[in-house]
């Protein structure tokens, strides 16, 4: 059997903050922000308390950064979206599945949602920041595409196109799978089938 390679000290310092962060997620989904310890963070990568401090000088900071380091998904969906080709109607269903495929099964992001509801009061800042550079900019991507199906009669002029509207059965099927996660089986292809169903056929213009 090959042994595996031995990394440097210098690439053991390069990984060191990652490490510092997967940590801190599983503390604070564990035990909330207030009953996390910094020491119990360091015990599970195997450091001393003063090394969590190098990156992190305060457990505000290191919580901040975990909220940037477990946002991948969504920073991944923001940049692929703007790769979309063909008619609103085929870009808005593409959207709607690139959402599903990148967020729906993720433990991050479902638990990044319980880090807003649970802490958004203590870190307004950081959910706030957060919101403005990534779920602004997904919705304001979702309203274009709809604005745009409108104004050449792809989609109709109705209530129906709004962009949290639109995105709302996701954000309600995370919520659920958090919650439920061990009680419940999730049947996702039918639910995203209705979804894109109650979605397309909601905006779809009569052409009778």
């Amino acid at each position: 059997m090959a042994r595996s390679k031995k990394l440097t000290r210098a690439e053991q310092k390069a990984l060191r903050p990652i490490q510092i962060l997967d940590a801190a997620f599983e503390e604070f989904v564990a035990n909330g922000y207030a009953a996390t310890r910094v020491e119990d963070i360091a015990d599970r990568i195997g450091v001393t308390k003063g090394t969590i401090y190098v990156y992190f000088p305060t457990k505000e900071d290191l919580f901040s950064a975990m909220i940037n380091h477990i946002s991948v998904p969504l920073e991944e969906l923001l940049r692929d979206s703007g790769e979309l080709k063909g008619t609103c109607a085929e870009r808005l269903r593409a959207l709607l599945l690139l959402f599903y495929e990148k967020v729906s099964d993720d433990r991050h992001t479902r638990e990044l949602i319980r880090f807003v509801i649970s802490e958004g009061s203590r870190f307004p800042q950081v959910i706030e920041a957060h919101h403005d550079e990534l779920i602004d900019p997904l919705f304001g991507l979702t309203q274009s595409l709809l604005d745009e199906g409108i104004a050449n009669g792809e989609f109709r002029n109705a209530p129906a196109a709004l962009a949290p509207v639109v995105a709302a059965p996701i954000i309600a099927m995370m919520v659920e799978r958090l919650l439920l996660v061990r009680r419940r089986d999730h049947d996702l292809p039918s639910y995203i089938k209705a979804h894109l169903d109650l979605v397309m056929n909601g905006l779809a213009v009569d052409r009778k």
